[in-house]
């Protein structure tokens, strides 16, 4: 009998990090189906749209693919009406509702988090301060419900794994479960430096309030110096509105364009306090330093003083002050520290991790002997004979633009 595996993601309505992560897992299980709240296949890359993907019933509500979010309340109960009986090995990735599933008693259940619901927990009052009335008025009705259900759901996982060790606390405070570390994989070998390097900056991402585009915008503003600014989102008009002369947006890039501007950039200007963020490791492949807000995730990729700068005030002035303390330790950055730095996120690595703790899991609950192998496990090698080895990283680019 062929073990049959099951992938549960959140949502599938574009192109970020979290997409990016379950492409390799799905490289690592190229039979399993994918279970989704929502899905818009015309803003996924090739390889998932291709996918069998099964959503829940939240799939079927008005405007559903557009404003799923305001659909929270209810996950709980969509994701436990999905049947998963059928499936042996249930991989459930993590970051809005998706290890709330249940399973058969027999069958293994691992979570990928990449971080805990943010809006139920430590960036609660931020969301509700930054929502509409009806929103700030319902938050509270529903969240401690919501919060009871998330700690409870995650004793259905057989183990969890965190995409960094700053989710991993996370994991610990809010689900009282410990995780293992895994970081996501970085396609490096899709990014080379260039020997052309620009005065202009980067900053990259969503534009919305946490990831603080208006404290660069801002500190690049004052001190004249030159910003690109690409990503989209809320904040678009406000920032250009306070932007100085130097400084220019790109809603959106195409793949060559993005690669890029990360090789030419003079550094990367990280300023959010990210989970893990792959955009830094990106960077760096490319052959640049990053200055970074020294909290989150950064502090697991970055290394301070040899392929980036951390600073610790998150203000304008802080920016500016670690500007220009970047800009006289500049001389002494090598560009092989940072590629060779970016390759310790390379797939190969994620894919023998998460087999290894895949093979952990399912020894644990299969009860076969300790230390047996995800590529000796009998049922593993029913799946796919070459499981559990390392696979080469994707040579073709999973983002068409930034997200």
């Amino acid at each position: 009998m062929t073990m049959r595996v099951a992938i549960v993601h959140y949502w599938l309505v574009q192109m970020r990090g979290g997409e990016r992560v379950l492409e390799h897992l799905c490289d690592m299980y190229p039979d399993a189906d994918i279970f989704t709240h929502v899905v818009n296949r015309a803003k996924l890359s090739p390889k998932l749209a291709a996918r069998r993907i099964f959503t829940s019933w939240i799939s079927r509500l008005p405007f559903a693919t557009k404003h799923y979010q305001k659909y929270l309340p209810l996950m709980p109960a969509a994701l436990e009406a999905l049947d998963l009986s059928d499936y042996d090995l249930v991989i459930s990735c993590e970051a809005g509702p998706a290890k709330g599933i249940i399973t058969r008693p027999d069958a293994v259940h691992v979570t990928y988090c990449h971080s805990p619901m943010r809006y139920i927990w430590d960036q609660y009052h931020q969301y509700r301060r930054e929502s509409g009335l009806a929103a700030r008025l319902v938050m509270p009705l529903f969240a401690p419900g919501l919060r009871q259900w998330d700690m409870a759901s995650a004793a259905r996982s057989d183990m969890i794994m965190a995409n960094s060790a700053y989710v991993a606390a996370r994991v610990r405070k809010f689900w009282g479960r410990e995780a293992a570390v895994v970081h996501p994989p970085v396609d490096t070998d899709l990014y080379q430096p260039s020997d052309r390097v620009e005065e202009e900056y980067l900053w990259a991402g969503q534009l919305i309030p946490y990831k603080l585009p208006d404290v660069a915008v801002a500190a690049f503003t004052a001190s004249g110096r030159k910003l690109h600014v690409v990503g989209t989102g809320p904040m678009l008009p406000r920032l250009r509105a306070m932007a100085g002369p130097g400084i220019r947006f790109s809603e959106r890039l195409p793949f060559d364009d993005l690669r890029r501007a990360y090789a030419t950039c003079k550094a990367l200007v990280f300023t959010s306090e990210e989970d893990f963020g792959m955009i830094p490791v990106e960077v760096m492949a490319s052959g640049r330093p990053v200055i970074a807000y020294g909290r989150g995730g950064a502090l697991e990729s970055v290394v301070d003083g040899r392929t980036g700068l951390f600073y610790t005030d998150k203000g304008e002035q802080g920016l500016v002050r670690a500007l220009d303390e970047f800009e006289a330790w500049l001389p002494t950055f090598r560009v092989q520290d940072a590629v060779a730095r970016a390759r310790d996120f390379a797939p190969a690595r994620f894919r023998e991790t998460v087999a290894h703790h895949v093979s952990e899991a399912m020894i644990g609950q299969r009860g076969h002997r300790p230390g047996q192998r995800m590529e000796t496990h009998p049922l593993f090698l029913k799946e796919r004979p070459d499981a559990g080895r390392a696979i080469a990283p994707q040579r073709e680019p999973s983002i068409a633009a930034m997200p």
